[in-house]
């Protein structure tokens, strides 16, 4: 609810009637808008951490693995438009900085994990600097989100986010890599490819 619309136009009056409760109740467990989003924030960067680590866990080849946590990913933050965003830099700005600081926490462990298992499984390049990519593609995504990038590229985050995928991609693979990613091959549908 908070998440699909805008900052700006959500009450806990509204929040308090779908939840069939009074808002008295709600603000003992919350006791501002401001902290209900910042709990939301956190219990989004803690799903993905989780999800990603049963991604991890399973049995699945690297290819199946590097799809499905990229893919969960995308479904996490692919909802928050620019309009949103935006909405939230004038209205929420220390909201918005959690989202930020929810990244720079995740990417090093999600990411980075990612990068290694690529390489222990010759998917990436072995030469690669594991520590230097991840700050990079910390920034890159950071800069693909800005609302004022969504506006101007006419992108969702989503879409900018595969897009920067496929990009970014396509130079650390090795050749095996290349073949077993939709990614590297363009297909930036968000569908994983037949078998994966």
């Amino acid at each position: 609810m908070l998440i699909k619309g805008h900052y700006s136009g959500f009450t806990m009056d509204q929040l308090a009637f779908a939840l069939g409760m009074s808002k008295k109740t709600l603000y003992v467990h919350f006791p501002s808008k401001e902290a209900l989003a910042a709990a939301i924030v956190a219990a989004t960067g803690a799903t993905i951490r989780r999800q990603a680590g049963e991604v991890f866990a399973s049995p699945l080849p690297f290819p199946a693995k590097f799809e499905a946590v990229l893919l969960l990913i995308a479904e996490h933050f692919g909802v928050m438009g620019p309009d949103f965003l935006d909405d939230l830099e004038r209205h929420a700005p220390t909201i918005r900085r959690e989202i930020d600081r929810l990244k720079e926490h995740n990417i090093p462990i999600v990411f980075g994990r990612i990068l290694v298992l690529g390489i222990e499984e010759g998917m990436v390049r072995a030469d690669v600097d594991v520590v230097f990519l991840v700050e990079y593609w910390l920034q890159v995504i950071k800069g693909v989100h800005d609302p004022d990038v969504l506006v101007r590229t006419g992108l969702t985050p989503r879409a900018a986010f595969e897009k920067a995928l496929d990009l970014f991609f396509c130079g650390l693979l090795t050749p095996a890599g290349h073949a077993s990613s939709r990614w590297a091959s363009g297909h930036t549908d968000g569908a994983p490819k037949a078998g994966a």
